[in-house]
């Protein structure tokens, strides 16, 4: 049985990665799926991989008004939106002596700051039933050096999901968020053997997560049969941050 069947979903940072994976599980369970990214070329690839149900639309996620105004168009031309996700995101590295006001806004600004006016936007278009899924990190709850504005700014996903859970359930729109571990995408093709054995080392299930598990996590919070799952932080880490 299709999950998401009759379902339109928003999958913002949809064009690559874990955001693709999502995409493509959403489609696959019976989703209009609309995705954004900045190139109209990797969404084309994207749309092409997705292979049905799938629309692609240019658009900065780190612009509150490019954003909002896709959204509003979004909203009017499907008459709803069942389902957001919120996956476009960014990370750098820099220790306490060395972060600079522009390294903070700019991490800040697409991980924090578009979400909540993105949510904002999207909120006027979701039925009762809707859901929200951010996607977090356990960077959010662990401390790791060199990434503390990246980890600040998960732990800031983590609280307004919390907040706007309380204020949207009585709308009937849950919000939960999915925080994975290291997941082996793209980005880790450059990573060194020892760098990827490290990591490894401190997963319980020995290995890095896939991102269509990742995926997985999202379809189930998006879903129906989560329907009683307001709130919650799952994480997808293979155990890292909770053994």
């Amino acid at each position: 049985m299709e999950r998401l069947t009759q379902k339109t979903a928003l999958i913002i940072g949809g064009a690559s990665g874990i955001g693709l994976k999502i995409a493509e599980r959403f489609a696959s369970e019976g989703a209009r799926v609309i995705i954004t990214g900045r190139r109209q070329d990797a969404l084309d690839a994207a749309i092409l991989g997705i292979g049905h149900n799938a629309v692609g639309i240019v658009a900065d996620a780190a612009n509150q008004d490019e954003i909002a105004q896709q959204i509003s168009v979004i909203g009017k031309q499907y008459g709803k939106l069942d389902v957001l996700v919120i996956n476009a995101g960014t990370s750098a590295y820099s220790e306490l002596e060395t972060v600079t006001p522009e390294h903070f806004d700019q991490i800040f600004g697409l991980n924090v700051r578009s979400p909540v006016f993105a949510a904002q936007a999207a909120v006027w278009f979701m039925p009762p039933g809707s859901s929200i899924v951010l996607i977090g990190s356990i960077a959010g709850m662990i401390g790791t050096v060199g990434y503390g504005t990246y980890g600040a700014s998960k732990a800031a996903i983590r609280a307004f999901a919390r907040s706007w859970a309380n204020e949207l359930a009585p709308k009937g729109i849950r919000v939960n968020v999915v925080s994975p571990g290291p997941i082996d995408t793209a980005m880790f093709d450059a990573v060194s053997d020892d760098v990827r054995k490290t990591l490894t080392d401190l997963i319980p299930a020995g290995r890095l997560g896939r991102p269509e598990e990742v995926a997985s996590a999202a379809l189930f919070l998006a879903s129906d049969e989560a329907g009683f799952i307001v709130g919650a932080e799952l994480c997808v880490d293979g155990g890292m941050a909770q053994v």
